[in-house]
């Protein structure tokens, strides 16, 4: 283990959500810090961002985007560059974190299907579907202990990069461990060591 990571949900005093994920890595000489917030709202099953801020500190270059969100008037704000952006939010689009709380909402709702497809917006605009793939079961020994998952994946050819995640249904679809490679070779784990 070379880092600790925090994934956690809280609920705001006017009644949104503040979805909250971060990592801090430190192998070597290597050091650095990254935190994402989404704050949203859910509605019928439905996530729908309002506020995005993602930053990363440390080795290599600092990394800092914020974007505001209004589905009802298709507004996207870049506030970082000051650039405004006229999105259709009609297709339940996510940011580049919300999309792991519409998965597990989707999964609790219907587990058995086979494909998932988000529309999710980067953070320089564009507009990308993330599929995951359904890739089997599996027993899980984790730090957590053993859990019985179900397995996804999500592949991005042109980066050569596909992504792993194990779900748990007897904790209600929470993510239980990650998998990242790159062009063949492993660039990420994170696996469930507690929960509260």
């Amino acid at each position: 283990p070379v880092g600790t990571a925090i994934r956690q949900l809280s609920y705001k005093e006017d009644g949104t959500i503040n979805y909250y994920y971060e990592t801090n890595v430190k192998w070597l000489i290597f050091s650095q810090t990254r935190k994402e917030t989404s704050i949203l709202s859910i509605n019928n099953n439905q996530v729908t961002p309002q506020h995005y801020i993602y930053t990363r500190e440390g080795t290599g270059k600092d990394k800092r985007y914020e974007w505001r969100y209004n589905a009802i008037k298709n507004q996207a704000s870049d506030i970082e560059r000051k650039r405004e952006h006229t999105i259709d939010f009609s297709n339940n689009l996510q940011d580049k974190l919300s999309y792991h709380l519409q998965h597990r909402l989707n999964l609790i709702a219907d587990a058995k299907q086979k494909n998932y497809v988000y529309s999710v917006i980067s953070t320089s605009g564009s507009i990308k579907d993330y599929t995951y793939q359904y890739d089997g079961e599996e027993e899980l020994i984790l730090p957590y202990g053993l859990m019985k998952t179900i397995r996804f994946k999500r592949e991005v050819k042109e980066k050569e990069k596909v992504t792993y995640a194990w779900f748990a249904p007897e904790l209600n679809y929470l993510l239980v461990k990650l998998y990242q490679v790159k062009g063949g070779n492993g660039q990420f784990e994170a696996q469930l060591s507690s929960l509260k």
